[in-house]
C-alpha cells in the first residue's frame, strides 16, 4: 500500500529533497528540487533511481518467480520460522518503532512480525511483492544503495537473505546507506553467510549430496533453488571481515548466533523436496497432455506450492505437523549456535 505516512517520509534517491504530490494525482509525486517525477502504482511507490548501477540481482529475472511463491504468504515455518524468531529476539521491535526492511522481497517478514506493532516498511529492487503486502503494508521499489529517505529516519532495520546476493563494492554501500537512514544507536538484524565455514558443516555437505543422488533419481527437484542462488557473490571471507566492513559503514557487530543446519537441511533439502515433487508429479497428471513439456513442468510446480500453501492454511494437522518440525530444526542453534560457522544471525548496531 502507500500510506500518509509512507508520502511523508520519503525523499528523493537524487537529491534526497522532499518530494511532493501533484493537484489531482495522488500517486504522482515531483522532487521539490530537481523536479524528477516518481510514480505509485500496483500497492508500492516506484522511488528507483534515475540512472541503474551497472551491478543488479537476477531476482529481476521472471523465471526466478516462475513458481509464483511470492504472490500468497502462509505462516512462518521451518527455515523461515527459524529466521524470524531471531529477528523478533535480536530486534525486539515495539509500538515506538519505525522500521525499514531491506531487500523484502514478497513482504512476508513485514507480514509477520505485523502483531508487533512496529511501524514498518519494505524496499526491494524487484517489484514481485505478495498480494496481501502490496494491501496492507507500505512498499517501495526501490535501490539499497541509494535509498529515498533522509538522515536517521528509521530506528531499527532488517535485512535477510541478502547481502550473500551482493559484490564487496555493492555491500559496502548497502550497509553505508543502512547506516545513514537508522538513528544513532539503531540496530540492522542481518541474516547471510561468510564463506569460511566450520567443520561441522561437512554434515550439510553429506545432505546435500545425498539430495544430488536423489534428484538424478528424478525423486526431487532442485532446479528452482539452484536459479534462486545463481548470482550469489558470498563477499564475506569471514566474520573478522564481516566486523571491518560494518565498522567501515558506521556499524558495530553487538551480537551473533551462528546457524548449521544440519537438521534443518535434512528437512528442507530432503523432505519438503521430495513432498514437493510428489505434489508437481501429481499436478503434473492433471493437466492437459497437448501442452509442451516445458509449460507442464513450470504449471505443476505453481500448482504444487498453491496447494501446499492452501493446505497449511486450511489442513491444522499440516500446520500442526510443520510446527512441530520448526521446533526440532532449532536443535542446530541449540547445538551449534556457539560454533562460529559460515552463516549466521547478526545485529548491528549504528555508532
Amino acid at each position: 500500500m502507500i500510506s500518509a505516512r509512507l508520502l511523508n517520509l520519503v525523499r528523493c534517491p537524487e537529491c534526497r529533497m522532499p518530494v511532493a504530490g501533484r493537484p489531482g494525482e495522488p500517486f504522482l509525486l515531483a522532487c521539490s528540487a530537481c523536479g524528477r517525477a516518481y510514480r505509485g502504482a500496483n500497492g508500492y511507490l516506484d522511488m528507483r533511481p534515475a540512472e541503474a548501477f551497472s551491478e543488479q540481482t537476477k531476482y529481476l529475472d521472471e523465471a526466478l518467480h516462475a513458481d509464483a511463491r511470492h504472490e500468497r504468504v502462509s505462516p512462518p515455518l521451518l527455515g523461515s520460522r527459524i529466521r524470524n524468531d531471531m529477528l523478533r529476539r535480536f530486534l525486539r521491535l515495539s509500538p515506538e518503532d519505525l522500521v525499514i526492511d531491506l531487500g523484502c522481497g514478497s513482504g512476508r517478514a513485514l507480514l509477520w512480525n505485523r502483531d508487533l506493532g512496529a511501524a514498518a516498511m519494505g524496499v526491494d529492487i524487484s517489484p514481485f511483492f505478495s498480494t496481501d503486502a502490496r494491501r496492507e503494508m507500505d512498499l517501495l521499489l526501490g535501490d539499497l544503495r541509494r535509498l529515498p529517505f533522509a538522515e536517521g529516519t528509521f530506528t531499527k532495520a532488517w535485512s535477510l537473505d541478502v547481502l550473500e546476493h551482493l559484490s564487496p563494492e555493492a555491500l559496502q554501500a548497502m550497509l553505508a546507506e543502512a547506516a545513514r537512514v537508522l538513528k544513532p544507536g539503531g540496530g540492522l538484524f542481518v541474516y547471510t553467510h561468510v564463506r569460511k565455514n566450520a567443520p561441522v558443516a561437512i554434515g550439510l555437505r553429506w545432505i546435500n549430496a545425498l539430495a544430488h543422488r536423489l534428484e538424478r533419481a528424478d525423486l526431487i527437484d532442485g532446479r528452482q533453488e539452484r536459479l534462486r542462488k545463481s548470482d550469489h557473490q558470498n563477499p564475506l571471507a569471514d566474520i573478522p571481515e564481516l566486523e571491518a566492513v560494518a565498522r567501515r559503514a558506521g556499524f558495530r557487530l553487538a551480537k551473533i548466533r551462528y546457524y548449521t543446519p544440519i537438521v534443518g537441511g535434512f528437512v528442507e533439502n530432503i523432505l519438503v523436496r521430495l513432498a514437493e515433487r510428489a505434489m508437481a508429479r501429481r499436478a503434473a497428471g492433471r493437466l492437459p497432455a497437448s501442452l509442451p513439456a516445458a509449460e507442464i513442468g513450470a504449471a505443476a510446480i505453481r500448482e504444487a506450492r498453491s496447494s501446499a500453501k492452501a493446505r497449511i492454511a486450511g489442513s491444522p494437522t499440516t500446520y500442526a505437523a510443520l510446527r512441530g518440525l520448526s521446533w526440532l530444526m532449532k536443535i542446530d542453534l541449540l547445538l551449534f549456535g556457539r560454533i562460529r560457522s559460515g552463516p549466521f544471525f547478526a545485529l548491528l548496531v549504528k555508532e
